[in-house]
């Protein structure tokens, strides 16, 4: 070769820096602190570690936590989608503002959120008033904390499933329509297979969010203990005891649920891909 040189390039100019600067940073702020929890639980024996992470309280507060987190997660993986869809498909005069709205969650204290839900749930709010003239209780009920959990966690849904959508090849659509499908067979079998992947992962971040979320809930649950008394404000009262092993154990209970949820997401996205690629 005669007057050209080729000079191998790295797709990122300084790589080896960057890649040690975010090392680093995982290693500073997620890892470190997860291993400080994982080694102050760990300090426990294992029969004390037991005997808290399985006191009757703990387990209520666990039953409370995940049943109202399914709960959320499932009323975000039909209202999200339907969302994403609206939001991708229709064009309609307010469609920004709404599109603006889905991300308010991320952007607005969950105090905040948990005080507004309490104000408009209460028995004299605007949606309470309505609600308990029809026996419906929801402001300090595991009503109150699922609808809380819906609130924070539904972005992650409809902003993991939005972009898939805005990606699908219309000509697929077109094609199973000119071979006579339904619309109904047309998004369970065309459309949902795309989109599952997507789908997976907002739902496992919507229950993982929902799962250690605070600040929106403690104003409205009630915070009964065996009742509405969620898993994070338990490890919040044990930390203002001064038992800093006991919320550390608690909280490890949490984490190793989240981790499992996102393990299995992440097989099950592996799979649904593959299915994917070779359909």
């Amino acid at each position: 070769m005669t007057g050209t040189a080729f000079v191998k390039r790295n797709v990122l100019p300084g790589l080896r820096l960057s890649l040690g600067l975010t090392l680093f940073y995982v290693g500073l702020i997620v890892v470190l602190p997860l291993a400080a929890l994982a080694v102050k639980a760990a300090s426990l024996g294992p029969v004390d570690y037991w005997s808290i992470v399985s006191s009757p309280r703990a387990v209520a507060s666990y039953r409370v936590t995940v049943l109202a987190a399914l709960g959320a997660t499932v009323f975000n993986l039909f209202f999200g989608l339907a969302l994403a869809w609206v939001l991708t498909r229709y064009r309609f005069p307010g469609r920004r503002l709404v599109d603006a709205m889905v991300d308010l969650p991320f952007a607005l204290p969950t105090a905040v959120a948990g005080i507004s839900l309490t104000a408009l749930f209460s028995a004299n709010g605007w949606f309470g008033s309505v609600l308990s003239h029809l026996g419906i209780t929801v402001a300090y009920t595991p009503l109150g904390i699922m609808i809380a959990m819906c609130f924070t966690s539904l972005p992650f849904i409809v902003r993991t499933v939005q972009p898939v959508l805005e990606d699908l090849d219309p000509a697929l659509e077109e094609a199973a329509q000119s071979l006579g499908g339904s619309d109904w067979t047309i998004f369970r079998k065309v459309i949902l297979p795309l989109l599952s992947p997507a789908l997976l992962a907002g739902t496992s971040l919507s229950f993982a969010r929902s799962l250690g979320e605070f600040g929106a809930i403690i104003f409205i649950a009630g915070n009964q203990p065996m009742k509405t008394e969620i898993t994070a404000l338990l490890i919040f009262i044990r930390l203002e005891e001064y038992d800093y092993q006991a919320a550390a154990a608690i909280a490890s209970v949490l984490l190793i649920t989240a981790f499992v949820t996102l393990a299995i997401t992440n097989w099950l996205q592996a799979r649904a891909l593959r299915y994917t690629v070779k359909g």
